[in-house]
């Protein structure tokens, strides 16, 4: 587009003026940061005269400079060079699907991860991403029109070669479904009979599928669609499950609150296909939901949990927020062991052998599986092949480090849910505020010890580096009116801090009754501060903490890092989570790694050195 002003005209500079914005577009599309006049004017499709004119206007307003590299002609460059490497610029690989985002706003992250993987990330800005099969089969996205839109917002422009395989892969996830026939057997249909020819009758055996229907229809054996799922999959066909399955008894329940729009919506996409996971970020009120979805199916409902103390959080939702009776509410695991219309259970217990015939024996209308990230665990995935008409997954975060978590939608549904982004810029969740702290060695005993270690012991060390504890207690000495949870790995150095700290240390030597007697101090806010082990980071409801610190543990998984943020997620007040790593260790690298999963979300994390003082002045 050329200029309209005549040839020579200096427009007044100001800092909207779009003039600024066409210089560093430039840049950009040069790849390079100089650009002479002829250069320009070819890019802004105007006269070298106008060209020049506006290169001036920029220079009189200091925005950019010049210089002459006689005998080559005057180039132009950015005097801030960090307007240049402050701007968003997306980068496309096609042929490796692969996408580099320098400076991504919160928005676009947010955008990415409805259909791309985050791979990795640099303290620079500098974000990697990867569009793999699995996110295009499972993108929450009704028509590949959608989808593409969402793509081409991110991207700026389109890109004939990805799209056209996105588009490919798109098709692909929907040549298989599973239905149920009038007379109560179940069917794996096709899309055509190719692709019931040439992919499921050579890939599957007779035991899988009983008998033909026709070119484009197989009768299957109820008991192993799990594995015709899972065999059809790895052959890069997922299946859409659309069967109708019994639901045992009727159970009236009604929801004693109101749903807010967006977990209206996470229902009413749920009831489509009775199948799904609900992903959505720690306090968006995804159990809430899960309730609503309950008093929707109305029939007897399993509620699978990783441990003792969900199970006993859960029976007080269903007790507190719906009209469900004490009497219709059980609890099957180690504590006790009582069958009902709506039971909880943890997944230990329902795949143990000896307890499965009470779980396979009941009719149930619906499966929720909390946590759901363990169920492709050897014993947790038995679960998946339990009898319902409907199955319901929920998490923060589902993904694993072995990269299974493509068995979490094989195995129940396709992901359902609301951008964190959207949450956060709506108010219903407080977005966090994640902070790398980078921790120096203090201790010149410690840090010679660390130096002569090696393996494990070596992570060890850089784990529990002293200086760690004067960096908490600056901390909370900065923040006294918060809550906070300090997030340990380590048994002996759990002990530590709470020791200096003066407060309890909860893990999982720590009776459950004793356990579950401190968190509820710490709900009631009787007590400001807690140390917990890995027993605090999956669903403990702990709403009034704001501030979380992870002081070790940066060798496990993103959705470790997720969970620990999210205990401060809530929807009011300024979340806070701060991660110690010592300085020159494989701690900083473990850091970084760690917060993708919060990055890829649309969380932007930020890092600094330590700002605590030594007990000597150091």
């Amino acid at each position: 587009m050329g200029l309209s002003a005549p040839s020579g005209y200096v427009a007044p500079v100001t800092d909207d003026d779009p003039t600024q914005e066409h210089f560093y577009d430039a840049l950009e599309s040069l790849g390079r940061p100089v650009v002479t006049a002829t250069r320009y004017a070819q890019l802004r499709e105007c006269t070298q005269d106008e060209a020049i004119a506006e290169l001036e206007s920029l220079q009189q307003n200091g925005t950019v400079e010049r210089v002459d590299v006689s005998p080559d002609p005057v180039v132009w460059y950015p005097s801030e060079w960090a307007r240049l490497t402050d701007r968003e610029r997306v980068v496309v690989f096609p042929e490796r699907r692969q996408l580099v985002v320098d400076q991504p706003r919160q928005f676009t992250r947010a955008q990415l991860s409805q259909f791309a993987h985050l791979i990795d990330t640099t303290g620079s800005g500098a974000y990697l991403y990867e569009i793999r099969t699995e996110d295009v089969w499972q993108a929450p996205y009704e028509t590949f029109d959608s989808l593409r839109e969402t793509v081409r917002s991110v991207l700026g422009e389109p890109s004939p070669p990805l799209e056209e395989w996105m588009e490919s892969q798109y098709r692909r996830a929907n040549l298989f479904r599973l239905t149920t026939h009038e007379d109560g057997y179940h069917i794996l249909e096709a899309d055509s009979p190719e692709v019931m020819g040439n992919v499921a009758r050579q890939k599957l055996d007779d035991g899988q599928l009983r008998a033909e229907l026709s070119e484009t229809e197989s009768w299957v054996a109820e008991e192993r669609i799990a594995e015709i799922k899972r065999i059809l999959y790895d052959a890069g066909y997922p299946v859409r499950d659309e069967r109708t399955l019994d639901g045992g008894e009727h159970l009236p329940v009604d929801l004693r609150l109101e749903l807010r729009p967006y977990q209206k919506q996470w229902v009413e996409n749920f009831l489509e296909t009775n199948a799904g996971v609900l992903v959505g970020p720690p306090g968006s009120g995804k159990t809430v939901a899960a309730l609503g979805i309950l008093s929707e199916i109305e029939g007897e409902t399993l509620i699978l949990v990783p441990g003792r103390e969900l199970a006993g959080q859960w029976r007080e939702e269903l007790l507190t927020q719906t009209t469900l009776e004490p009497d219709q509410v059980g609890e099957y695991h180690g504590g006790e062991k009582n069958i009902r219309p709506v039971t909880i259970a943890t997944y230990r217990t329902a795949g143990m052998d000896r307890h499965r015939q009470l779980f396979d024996s009941r009719e149930w209308g619906l499966i929720i599986y909390d946590e759901c990230h363990h169920v492709p665990s050897p014993i947790y995935r038995r679960s998946a092949d339990l009898q319902t008409r409907a199955r319901l997954a929920l998490s923060a975060s589902p993904v694993r480090e072995d990269e299974m978590e493509a068995d979490i939608y094989t195995l129940i549904g396709p992901p359902i849910g609301t951008d964190w982004d959207a949450l956060f810029a709506a108010g219903h969740v407080a977005e966090p505020e994640v902070e790398i702290r980078y921790v120096s060695w203090t201790d010149e005993e410690a840090q010679n010890e660390y130096v002569s270690s090696h393996g494990h012991e070596r992570r060890q060390r850089a784990a529990t580096n002293p200086a760690k504890i004067e960096e908490i207690r600056h901390l909370l000495a900065s923040e006294p009116e918060k809550q906070a949870l300090v997030f340990v790995e380590y048994l002996e150095q759990g002990r530590e801090i709470a020791d200096k700290l003066a407060v309890p240390f909860i893990s999982g030597e720590m009776p459950h009754a004793q356990r579950e007697k401190f968190f509820e101090q710490f709900r009631q806010g009787t007590l400001s501060t807690l140390v917990v082990s890995r027993v605090g980071d999956e669903g403990i409801d702990l709403p009034s903490a704001e501030l979380a610190i992870v002081a070790s543990g940066l060798g496990g998984s993103r959705r470790q890092g997720a969970q620990r943020a999210g205990r401060t997620m809530r929807p009011t007040g300024r979340a806070q989570m701060y991660i110690l790593a010592t300085r020159g260790t494989r701690e900083e690298d473990f850091a970084r790694r760690r917060t993708q999963y919060l990055a890829e979300k649309g969380v932007r994390v930020t890092e600094r050195d330590s700002e605590a003082v030594a007990p000597d002045g150091s």
